[in-house]
């Protein structure tokens, strides 16, 4: 078990896509597939900033202060 994608694999693999697709439908093909790649990159690009908004710091990090009471008290026995 070599790669997988070695330069033979890749020519056989067009070669079976123009068969199948012809030459006029390959850039037809490529085409939607890029918009549809750039339009869920747009999508997950919008999520992100959505999640990155609802984030506060304050919701994230929490502060614990003793009380000065406790903080002076010697230990008891």
């Amino acid at each position: 078990m070599g790669d997988l994608f070695q330069p033979w694999h890749l020519i056989i693999l067009a070669g079976l896509a123009i068969l199948l697709f012809g030459g006029k439908k390959l850039p037809e093909l490529g085409k939607g597939l890029g918009e549809g790649l750039r339009g869920f990159k747009e999508g997950m690009k919008g999520i992100n900033d959505d999640v990155k908004a609802d984030v506060k710091p304050a919701d994230t990090a929490h502060n614990v202060t003793t009380k000065p009471d406790e903080a002076t008290k010697p230990p008891t026995a």
